[in-house]
């Protein structure tokens, strides 16, 4: 069936509306409060540091858990089966990483952002200057296929399709104004309300998101009387794919009959996106930032299985969400609505909707699921400007163009501008950029946090010799390869999913994700770079082993 179906088009439209409005107000007003409370820079850049831990579990998952894992694991899950939800298990591992390696040092050791711990102990200016081009761009790519896919999402949640228009706008246009509210909105809750409005903002648009996702569940399960094993079955059934669909093999690592080298590309390419996944987290700034707003590393350790249980709850629900999908509203309709798959979560909810209470019903439940995903987008997309703000602000601004010596007053000011200005360009190029794959982007931000930004923080955590010349090599080695590599892979040409299409071919690079080669070219330029040069600072290190294990000290040395 068809999103939106001309029986209840004008109801469903307006009611989805309203209840974003609703979301929305509820959000500004948060900001509003917050901003009361936002005055040093401790405030902006970290709340205040005070969060307990289950308010920063929530924020995490919140930043986490955007509209990418929402809609597009759900229409991966619904298309491809068994391999859709690969995603949702590396991005899960994902964080037995941070728990185990970074939570509890990064706590400890810096004060607003990634730069503060990779500076340490080495040359101030030229580090925080690499790590801040490195979480900017990072946090570009993600912002800019978070602006994108919001777009497209509001054209298809509003139900406007080619030639259809709704308060005066065709898709295009109304495609346009999403990108512009959003972008407005996510500006306004980082330069008014800080980090500590902001995380306010994620907590609300957590509990939205994960009860919707809970409701659609529990009638999808109650459809089917919550036996999973009839809900598989029935999914493999009307797949037209059978138990394969059960199984791995659909998309990713698939074996292609009597071409042995494309099926080794196709298994590497497979593993490459895995460690992108379960690495690049890690690394991710708007993720990073977020130990630094809790009072100690105790409570940042237990931030993170607050955001463990809550993420891994949601992704088995994207689990039955994916395979309810393709039981109950089947693959034509769903690539019909959209080819990728992005609508199966909402379709899903109107079909089950309009089953248990009609099409009123189905109405009101495709409304509750576009207000979770809109509150998914914002919550991530707010998360990620201000990690690009503080960076700038914090690093660049206060610590390379004025030395250190910026007041806070100063460094608080800044940052807000920054916010304003990171809003006004993700804006922009998210308008003229409605065309990119969207899982290029993603996949990009994720290999060069896994490349660049977590070979270098571990090395600076972890090893003695580690130097000035080594992190440099390391950050702008990782960056620059993933880059490359992406350039000349088949995500960027060649095929007919590309960013330019296959009319235009200079993909040499064979793998579709460059994590695989550009994290241990990372690794090695940092190894390389340190054994290069002569610098060492052994009492540094010893000085930040201890502020990693205890945190002594480490309030004052990062203002330094």
């Amino acid at each position: 069936m068809e999103l939106l179906a001309q029986t209840g088009d004008d109801s469903t439209r307006n009611l989805t509306l309203f209840l974003v409005i609703v979301m929305t107000l509820v959000t500004v007003f948060i900001t509003i409060w917050g901003h009361r409370y936002t005055s040093t820079t401790a405030d902006f850049h970290s709340g205040g540091r005070n969060f307990k831990s289950w308010q920063n579990g929530f924020a995490i998952a919140s930043d986490y858990m955007s509209a990418a894992s929402f809609l597009g694991i759900a229409g991966t899950i619904a298309l491809y089966g068994y391999d859709g939800f690969l995603y949702s298990i590396g991005f899960l591992v994902a964080w037995l990483v941070a728990l185990l390696l970074i939570a509890e040092l990064l706590r400890n050791s810096g004060r607003f952002t990634v730069a503060d711990v990779l500076s340490y102990r080495m040359r101030q200016r030229p580090v925080r200057t690499a790590t801040a081009i490195s979480t900017l761009s990072v946090s570009t790519f993600y912002l800019l296929a978070q602006m994108v896919g919001t777009g497209a999402l509001i054209a298809l949640l509003l139900g406007i399709q080619e030639g259809d228009t709704f308060m005066g706008m065709d898709a295009d246009t109304a495609k346009i104004a999403g990108i512009v509210f959003v972008g407005a909105i996510m500006t306004f809750y980082v330069a008014f309300g800080g980090m500590k409005g902001n995380t306010w903002v994620q907590i609300f648009q957590a509990v939205i998101l994960v009860g919707g996702a809970a409701l659609l569940v529990f009638f999808v399960l109650m459809k089917y009387n919550f036996n999973i094993s009839e809900l598989l079955g029935q999914a493999a059934a009307a797949s037209g794919h059978g138990t394969a669909f059960l199984e791995p093999g659909q998309t990713y690592g698939v074996e292609v009959d009597g071409d042995a080298m494309q099926t080794m590309w196709n298994k590497l390419s497979f593993l490459s996106l895995g460690l992108a996944l379960v690495l690049g987290t890690a690394g991710l700034p708007h993720i990073l930032i977020r130990f630094y707003t809790v009072p100690d590393a105790k409570t940042a350790r237990r931030s993170i299985n607050w955001a463990i249980g809550l993420i891994g709850s949601f992704y088995l629900m994207t689990l039955v969400l994916g395979f309810g999908a393709a039981a109950i509203v089947g693959y034509d309709a769903i690539v019909t609505q959209n080819a990728a798959g992005n609508t199966a979560a909402p379709q899903l909810a109107q079909t089950v909707g309009t089953d248990f209470g009609g099409s009123i019903f189905g109405a009101v439940l495709l409304a509750i699921i576009a207000s979770a995903a809109m509150a998914a987008i914002l919550s991530t997309v707010s998360g990620l400007v201000i990690a690009a703000s503080s960076s700038f602000a914090h690093d660049l601004y206060n610590s390379v163009i004025k030395r250190g010596k910026a007041t806070e007053q100063q460094e608080v000011k800044v940052a807000k501008f920054a916010s304003i200005g990171v809003g006004a360009v993700a804006i922009v190029l998210a308008i003229f950029s409605q065309n990119l794959n969207v899982a290029f982007l993603v996949g990009l931000a994720f290999a060069v946090a896994a490349s660049a930004n977590l070979p270098t923080l571990l090395l600076s955590l972890f090893w003695k010799r580690f130097n000035t010349n080594g992190a440099l090599w390391g950050i702008y080695g990782g960056l620059i390869s993933a880059l490359a590599l992406v350039v000349f892979s088949p995500t960027f040409s060649s095929t007919p999913s590309s960013l330019l299409g296959e009319g235009v071919n200079i993909a040499w690079f064979p793998l579709t994700n460059p994590a695989l080669v550009s994290i241990p070219f990372g690794l090695a330029c940092a190894v390389i770079g340190t054994l290069t040069s002569n610098e060492s600072n052994p009492s540094r290190f010893a000085s930040m082993q201890v502020r990693a294990l205890t945190g002594a000290g480490a309030e004052r040395a990062a203002k330094h």
